[in-house]
């Protein structure tokens, strides 16, 4: 799809447009009213249509729970399978839309992997994620990160003191979610490792407090984001951080988001997810 209809959507997205303001656009754009109203369901999610492990799947407990935060309880969802032994955990972040039905998906995704996976709803301070996504994003706007991060930061003692859990605790997370787990590395001294995926970069500064192994993934259409890798790179090396990057070259930003036809890449999402799941095995199993 061609670039200028993705970024005009991310603008909509990002809450910068009304949604009347965006048709009117994306219309002009695509050359007329049915040509957009054909785009529409490329650029928008479709969450249904992408449910990778159904709710009910015998092989896991799911529920949602609550544990104390910065800003009070953190509404979150977790996935785990139905067998005896703990587990290692992982906290799974969402992107800039909330906890979205595609979320609570990955998290059980990764529980099938055999992990103990808790995802937090962002905006459990201003009265959960709303149905409408670009709600959602303006909210997110709204967030102070101090606590926010100070929220991700007590899920990630919940899960390392969750009865099912081993204590051992590394971090996933998506394009806004990717910027927070790179957070959590600064600011997690017992995390073990974390996977951000096109997530925007910390201060350089901060490279010296990480102590988790990371996993970078990049899109190599992604130019806001690429952007601060060399800055970062170059902290990690100084700071003798165990890090692999790795670019995707022809995907777009939010990449392994399949609910967005326009974005999704299966064969990078494919891969950067095994990728994912050898180093959590390798981090966090051994």
């Amino acid at each position: 799809m061609d670039k200028k209809f993705i970024e005009l959507h991310d603008t909509y997205k990002h809450g910068l447009l009304d949604r009347r303001e965006f048709l009117k656009k994306l219309s002009v754009l695509a050359g007329g009213v049915a040509a957009a109203n054909a785009l529409l369901p490329l650029l928008e999610n479709r969450h249904a249509r992408a449910e990778v492990v159904p709710k009910d799947d015998p092989r896991l407990h799911t529920e949602y729970v609550k544990y104390p935060g910065a800003t009070g309880d953190v509404r979150a969802s977790l996935a785990r399978p139905k067998k005896d032994g703990k587990l290692p955990g992982v906290v799974i972040i969402h992107e800039n839309r909330g906890l979205n039905p595609h979320i609570e998906d990955v998290a059980r995704r990764m529980a099938l992997e055999g992990y103990v996976a808790v995802a937090p709803d962002a905006l459990s301070p201003l009265g959960g994620t709303p149905e409408d996504e670009a709600k959602a994003a303006t909210l997110i706007g709204q967030l102070d990160m101090l606590s926010t991060t100070k929220n991700y930061l007590a899920a990630v003692k919940y899960l390392k003191t969750h009865p099912a859990s081993t204590g051992k605790v590394g971090v996933v997370g998506f394009c806004w979610g990717g910027a927070m787990a790179n957070q959590l590395a600064v600011n997690a001294p017992d995390l073990t490792a974390a996977v951000p995926f096109y997530g925007r970069q910390p201060a350089p500064e901060d490279g010296p407090k990480i102590k988790a192994s990371l996993l970078l993934h990049y899109a190599g259409l992604d130019e806001g984001v690429n952007k601060g890798i060399a800055a970062y790179e170059e902290a990690l090396k100084k700071a003798s951080i165990d890090y692999k990057i790795y670019m995707y070259e022809g995907a777009q930003h939010a990449f392994f988001n399949d609910t967005n036809a326009a974005r999704y890449n299966k064969e990078a999402a494919q891969l950067a997810w095994k990728r994912t799941i050898a180093f959590l095995n390798e981090k966090l199993k051994t």
